[in-house]
């Protein structure tokens, strides 16, 4: 009788091991999903953020275009609306240049449109832009020197 005891309490260890064996394997599967999970939603917002990036970088570039061109050239050179060149195929423009009034700046809107799922997702940045009123020829270079270790170090040091 011994001998069948240490059998019922052998198969009743067995049951319980692949009782645990089996809540463990569950128990695992939901961790690996949520891991999964968490790393493809971190991926996804890795990306539209280097997307974000991207498409500001290309609205400042535009915003200083019209500055360097002025406002009123701008759109005598420029198209207002189109697609970026290679590396940045994907990504749409337009540029809105409104006059507010004499004597007043222009209000200029740069916006960026790229395709995000499905829709598309866009970055608008607007500034204001006055026209360059008097001598055409603004010359680069301040008008004293620029003592850069003055900045940092005293008269004694430098010498």
């Amino acid at each position: 009788m011994k001998r069948r005891r240490g059998n019922r309490h052998g198969l009743r260890r067995r049951g319980f091991a692949l009782l645990d064996v089996i809540v463990g394997g569950v128990m695992l599967g939901i961790g690996l999903s949520v891991v999964l999970s968490v790393t493809s939603r971190s991926l996804a917002t890795q990306s539209d953020g280097e997307k974000r990036l991207v498409a500001s970088w290309l609205a400042d570039g535009l915003l200083a275009m019209v500055l360097v061109e002025g406002p009123v050239e701008y759109p005598k050179h420029y198209h207002p609306r189109g697609e970026f060149a290679p590396p940045f195929d994907g990504f749409e423009f337009e540029i809105d240049i409104e006059d507010i009034g004499p004597s007043e700046p222009f209000r200029v809107t740069a916006t960026v449109r790229w395709p995000g799922g499905r829709s598309y997702r866009e970055v608008t940045a607007q500034t204001l832009i006055a026209l360059r009123l008097g001598d055409s020829f603004q010359p680069r270079a301040p008008a004293e020197p620029v003592d850069r270790f003055a900045r940092y170090y005293d008269d004694e040091d430098q010498r």
